[in-house]
């Protein structure tokens, strides 16, 4: 790094030794999350399966970055299994979930929003496709059958339109590319190069997975 050049990443916790390699990472970007990001990591670590869990905080503003380095002090019970990695600035979802792709060991990389709009108690029947052998990415979907969070109108109307303008380039049949639910074998990640710093991950990650032929 130059003399004067800012840091844009302080990892405030130490990588996992190999021979600790867990079988899932759940990476959580975060922004301005404070009212929810305690209860998120709580449900969480509440699903019974080999983790580990990385939160990147996106340069939040609101008390979320306090709140995470109480976690990562370990004051905050079960904190022992999660890294904690911040930003100097707001850079975006997409750079986000980079940094903590980097910083991901296990053997399924498992991508979760804060918000609480999704259920970590959905984790087994995501990763089931990819344990089982059938699938080497499983996306979820807000719009097929199970209950979910009612979306605005307007919301709806354009996620399906990107879907389907996202479809026709990847000749996939997805119902939802902007789902926060996308899980993948380390593989695929391995063999991809991510360069988008926004939203813009998801359309990108969806086409380089097709370009690569990967099982969807």
């Amino acid at each position: 790094m130059c003399p004067g050049q800012e840091q844009h990443l302080q990892v405030v916790s130490q990588p996992l030794a190999t021979d600790e390699r867990p079988l899932v990472s759940v990476v959580i970007p975060v922004y301005n999350e404070r009212k929810t990001i305690e209860e998120l990591l709580a449900r969480v670590q509440a699903v019974n399966i080999d983790k580990e869990i990385i939160v990147v905080d996106d340069g939040s503003t609101d008390g979320t970055r306090e709140i995470l380095q109480q976690v990562q002090q370990g004051s905050t019970s079960g904190a022992s299994k999660i890294r904690v990695l911040f930003h100097a600035q707001n850079r975006g979802k997409g750079a986000a979930l980079r940094t903590g792709f980097e910083q991901a060991r296990g053997k399924i990389v498992l991508v979760q929003d804060a918000d609480l709009e999704y259920d970590p108690r959905d984790y087994p029947a995501l990763l089931q496709p990819i344990l089982s052998g059938v699938a080497d990415v499983v996306y979820g979907s807000r719009f097929l059958g199970g209950p979910h969070r009612v979306l605005f109108f307007w919301h709806y109307v354009g996620n399906r339109a990107l879907t389907l303008l996202s479809n026709m380039f990847s000749s996939f049949n997805l119902t939802d590319v902007w789902t926060c639910y996308k899980v993948f074998r380390r593989e695929v990640l391995d063999a991809i190069t991510l360069r988008e710093d926004r939203f813009g991950f998801e359309p990108e990650f969806t086409a380089k997975i097709a370009k690569g032929g990967w099982r969807v």
